[in-house]
Parts: C-alpha cells; structure tokens; sequence
C-alpha cells in the first residue's frame, strides 16, 4: 500500500513548498529534482476535520476536493470561507492578490496564518490592505466586491494560462498598487479594521516562475496505475508544472492526488493519465 496524499502545503516561515501525506509525513518539492508517483486502487474520501469518513466512500478522479458529500457538508459546516464562525475571536488580514494581468482578486486570512493562504492559492504578488475582526475584515471584502468590482477567486484554469507570460515586476506590483490606492480611499470601511500601508510581495522567484516553459497540457484525473513523473519545473499554489520524459511541461494540481494510495515511480516514467491539450492561446481544454 502506498502513500495517501492531503495536498501541498507551506510551512509557517518556510519558502519551500512540501508535499503533506495522511500521519504528518512530509517530502519538500525542490525545483529542479526529479518526482514521480503512480496512483493505486480507488479514490476515498478523505474525511472531514481530522475525521476519517465512515464510508470510505469512493470519489471521482476529476473532483478537486476528495470528499463525499457528507463529509463535504460536514467540512463546510465549520468553516470561515463560510461565516460559520462569525464569533471567531482571531484577528484577520484583508489581502489583495495579483495572478496575472487584470487578475485580481480580494480575500482574507487569520492573520496566525502568515502568506500562507496566498501561497496556496499561488498568488504571484500580494499586498495586505487591513487587520481587524473577523466580521470587519468580512465586511471589507465585501464593500472592494461590491463597489470595485474585485471578484473574491480566480479559476485556476486562468491562472495557469497565463504565468509562461508574465510581466516584469514592476508592472505586476503597479496593478497591485493602483488597487489598494483606490480601495483604502474607499468610504464604508468598518470602523474596527485598521488599514494597512502599501506594501507588496512578489512570489515569482518563490514559485520558479522566472522563464516558465508554456504547459503543453494539464493532468485531468488520476486512474488506478496511472503515472506521473518528471521534473520539477515550478510550484504554484496546488499545481506542479512538471517537464516529462515525452509529454514536454505538464501541469498537475495536487488536488487531484488526495484520496489516492501513491507509489513512487521513476523520472522518466512515461506519463499514463488522461491530460487535456493547451491551446496555442493558453486556454486549456475540458479542465474543470
């Protein structure tokens, strides 16, 4: 029996990206070295807050979290992206993050979490804008929403269009600025929040986004026996971008790997998973 993959992660203060396993194990994704892992068996739910589903229920290969409903709905239940804590007593950050040109978007974090929400998402630039309660911070996201027009998430599909084709950095931390202006001159803001001066981060060189080959295709699902291996290239948010033995740069979103027994597998394994083409204008095929 393999390995069970819970998806990457960024250690607090770490600039390494690694790949967690179910028990606590970890393995750092180096770019540059070699990964290769091949799938096993069946799909599983993984569960729901450290609760392993009663079921063992199978999931589809294609979906991006690796829960059943049930536990789906569990997990939902208790979370913030939900305002199911609206009595939270952490402080939050508002953020704004930049994923390529005219992608931006507006969040918010516990402020205990660092940039570490901002990594997982793959944000290529981020500023933070304010700190405050959790309804304050909540508030805020709504008020850039509703009166910029600042969407709260961003496909991955398009963020992964277009990072082979980045600005420098100057122009990436311009749009970034011009945002936060305009949004701290905004009337509404809740009282209780406290902005946060102009400041941005760049994670071009965190990623390995500095000459970026374009993907030539995208995994669409993992199968029992399937394989995936090659090189690593970069790490963005949850997304490999992998040069493979025959396939050129493939890009896997480690989503698709939970739920999954894994096994190591060489290199220069050929690639044996169903992948969807990328068009000459970027915009991948049937994914997601």
């Amino acid at each position: 029996m393999g390995w069970r993959c819970a998806g990457v992660g960024w250690p607090s203060g770490a600039r390494v990206c690694v790949l967690r396993w179910e028990g606590g194990r970890v393995s750092p994704l180096v770019i540059g070295k070699g990964l290769g892992f091949r799938a096993e068996g069946a799909r599983r739910c993984v569960g729901a807050r450290g609760n392993a589903c009663p079921v063992a229920a199978l999931v589809p290969g294609r979906a991006t979290q690796a829960r059943c409903p049930d536990c789906a709905r569990l997990d939902r239940a208790h979370s913030v992206a939900a305002d199911a804590v609206p009595d939270d007593p952490r402080t939050y950050r508002v953020y704004l993050a930049w994923f390529g040109p005219g992608m931006l978007k507006v969040g918010i974090t516990a402020e205990e979490r660092g940039p570490a929400r901002l990594l997982e998402q793959g944000a290529v630039v981020f500023a933070w804008l304010g700190r405050g309660p959790l309804m304050a911070a909540r508030r805020t996201e709504e008020l850039l929403r509703a009166a910029l027009g600042v969407p709260d998430r961003i496909a991955y599909a398009r963020k992964r269009a277009v990072r082979a084709a980045l600005p420098g950095p100057e122009e990436r931390v311009a749009e970034v600025a011009g945002l936060h202006g305009r949004a701290l001159a905004l009337p509404g803001w809740a009282e209780s929040l406290e902005p946060i001066a102009f400041e941005a981060v760049d994670h071009v060189g965190v990623f390995g986004l500095d000459g970026l080959p374009a993907a030539d295709a995208v995994v669409r699902e993992l199968v029992d026996g399937g394989a995936v291996a090659g090189r690593l290239v970069a790490v963005a948010g949850p997304d490999l971008h992998l040069r493979t033995a025959r396939d050129g740069i493939v890009v896997v979103d480690t989503r698709l790997m939970t739920g999954w027994d894994l096994v190591g597998a060489g290199e220069g394994e050929a690639l044996s998973v169903p992948t969807a083409g990328v068009r000459e204008d970027g915009v991948q095929g049937g994914l997601f």
